[in-house]
């Protein structure tokens, strides 16, 4: 595969249309019609850098593709103007650090991902890697593969925007920061290792903030939330085995043996039981919560301001729920999804799970889990914690091997970088809501904490789902008039560059 293919410039009558309204920073600027148009006539190139890159699968997981990720990642950043493109080794897979200097006042921070979740064709609609372009009623056009909303469409978007401004003669009006990444989907083990490189910590400390492209406009109404922060994340295996806990079975073995020997399988199961209350809903870990900070009455504020603004309704629709733990009301669901701290069982594997029965008694079995972290509580911490708690309780055979995680985020709302997003979509004509924390992850506490310490949040128009999941799509012509496609989605990472050049 070539790295950066021809590009198409026919526009379609669907991507013509977008609601975009470009804000006062723009009218200060000049004539927008030359970057909208330009945006216009790049559209099938735009359509066709995602479908690109989505058919490359860097999966860090795997070990897949990653060089070639890395170099395309660069590549890319190449094709988009930025002047300085490099790789950057770390214990594990490279990252890339790419500036783009056009001589502005103020300098923005973008983080890229280039790597993917693992993914089974057999569960997907159409092969996760040939990003067709398909009809999904309700929404439009969409490009369905693996990586399509979680990143690569969005940072494709963004690079459109480049393109865009460059194809319309203009420059930036801020210079650009590009800091990507191959292991954030095993946790971000090295990032660190990146962004404190001394080159790559120089040029950070001259951004106003650091933002990671996002297209999470609702579908109902368009709405978007602002987040002031993100809950940390801890990715681990637990493992119990014969060989290591001396009883059991070192193999496999028939399990007619159970009535004599003892099971690793268990073993593993009254570990984790110990770890959470009796519903499984609040980690039980002794001291787990002594550093975790309650929500201020600012957070509570905006909590109930966004419960009002949200749709409960569409929020248990989208992910094919009911009810909320302890049947709480839909204010209170929302407090406890970005106050409390969580321990999940991603994965639980033991012996034989094919057709039919297999009668054994396996000699190991292992427990993916991830652990949601909350301000003031540290990826550090929660290890020793855990580690602590299983070894009181006498389970020091079992292994605790950690993959990746990161400490939780917080920004100030009186930012420029906030302020620079809530104008930009003010602008845009598209609700919003404040929010307080982000009940998912992201490494921007690299960016957050010392010794970048700096505000660091998602920005992005336009709408996709399904990330990590079978069928995951990336809107690029919108039907819904709520939701904006992949040119007012590009055409909003250029105001957004202007709101930070001109916001106070």
């Amino acid at each position: 595969m070539s790295i950066i293919q021809d590009r198409r410039t026919l526009l379609t009558g669907a991507a013509a249309a977008t609601l975009f309204t470009p804000g006062l920073a723009f009218a200060q600027s000049g004539d927008v019609t030359p970057m909208r148009a330009a945006a216009e006539k790049g559209f099938d190139a735009s359509v066709k850098r995602i479908q690109d890159w989505i058919a490359l699968p860097s999966i860090a997981a795997e070990n897949r593709d990653m060089e070639k990720g890395c170099e395309y990642m660069m590549a890319l950043a190449r094709d988009a103007g930025f002047q300085h493109v490099e790789r950057i080794p770390t214990d594990g897979f490279p990252g890339v650090f790419a500036t783009l200097d056009v001589g502005a006042k103020r300098t923005i921070g973008i983080y890229f991902m280039y790597d993917v979740k693992q993914f089974d064709p057999a569960e997907w609609s159409s092969p996760p890697l040939e990003a067709r372009v398909v009809d999904k009623p309700g929404f439009g056009k969409v490009i369905v593969g693996r990586g399509a909303v979680n990143q690569k469409g969005p940072e494709a978007t963004f690079l459109a925007a480049l393109h865009a401004i460059r194809a319309a003669g203009k420059k930036p009006p801020v210079n650009i920061v590009l800091v990507c990444e191959g292991e954030e989907e095993i946790g971000s083990p090295n990032f660190r290792q990146i962004v404190t490189q001394p080159k790559v910590l120089a040029a950070l400390k001259k951004c106003e903030g650091v933002v990671i492209p996002a297209g999470w406009q609702s579908p109902s109404n368009g709405g978007v939330s602002v987040n002031l922060g993100a809950k940390g994340v801890v990715e681990f295996e637990l493992v119990a085995s014969g060989a290591k806990w001396g009883k059991g079975p070192k193999t496999d073995i028939h399990s007619s043996e159970k009535a004599r020997v003892d099971s690793p399988a268990w073993r593993l199961v009254s570990a984790l039981a110990t770890l959470v209350t009796p519903d499984g809903n609040t980690p039980a870990v002794d001291g787990y919560f002594e550093k975790v900070r309650p929500l201020t009455a600012r957070e509570k504020e905006l909590l109930a301001m966004a419960a009002r603004q949200m749709s409960e309704a569409d929020a248990k629709k989208a992910m094919g729920v009911d009810r909320w733990i302890d049947d709480l009301p839909w204010d209170k669901a929302l407090e406890r999804l970005a106050s409390q701290p969580t321990i999940n069982i991603e994965g639980l594997v033991s012996g034989y799970t094919g057709p039919g029965g297999k009668t054994i008694l396996p000699g190991r079995a292992v427990a993916k889990i991830d652990t949601r972290l909350v301000p003031n509580q540290t990826k550090d911490d929660a290890v020793a914690k855990i580690r602590a708690h299983l070894d009181k309780r006498g389970f020091t055979d079992i292994e605790l091997n950690v993959t990746g995680g990161y400490d939780p985020t917080e920004t100030d709302e009186s930012s420029r970088l906030i302020k620079a997003e809530i104008a930009t979509y003010k602008k845009a004509g598209v609700p919003i809501s404040v929010y307080p924390r982000l009940a998912g992850s992201w490494p921007g506490a690299v960016f957050t904490s010392a010794p970048v310490s700096l505000p660091a949040g998602q920005f992005g128009l336009g709408h996709g789902s399904g990330a990590h999941a079978p069928n995951e799509y990336y809107v690029i012509e919108s039907t819904n008039p709520k939701v904006e496609g992949l040119v007012g989605a590009t055409v909003g990472y250029i105001d957004f560059l202007y709101e930070i050049a001109a916001i106070k």
